[in-house]
């Protein structure tokens, strides 16, 4: 595995980041979120139906920063640019999530609504 950008090097011992998106109207929304990292990028899952899914496919702006599982910040936040991946381009992000958390790894936890999102230092 590549070494981390310096932008998201706080990370690499993290378990959750804290996803900051941001509404039509400007206002930040933040949510804690398992992710994985790799040559770089952010790999968060999420649902096609979830408020985050919609507010980054209306604006790719994000911030990140490490964060407990209930969400408190614990270091330093970090500009960031958000895709959303297509079908095809979804490979990497969900190996490394599998890698490191083994929740991951069970069948029933997989959706079709299950779309991955890439995080790229702003």
């Amino acid at each position: 595995m590549a070494e981390m950008s310096s932008a998201f090097a706080q990370l690499r011992d993290a378990r959750y980041l804290s996803l900051a998106t941001y509404k039509k109207d400007g206002q930040e929304v933040r949510t804690p979120l398992w992710f994985a990292e790799r040559d770089g990028t952010l790999y968060i899952m999420t649902r096609d139906d979830s408020w985050k899914y919609k507010r980054i496919r209306n604006n790719p702006r994000v911030r990140v920063a490490p964060c407990t599982a209930r969400g408190k910040v614990t270091g330093e936040w970090c500009d960031g640019t958000a895709r959303i991946l297509s079908r095809d381009q979804q490979s990497p992000g969900r190996d490394v999530l599998r890698r490191k958390y083994w929740l991951l790894r069970i069948p029933w936890l997989w959706s079709k609504h299950n779309v991955f999102i890439a995080i790229d230092p702003a």
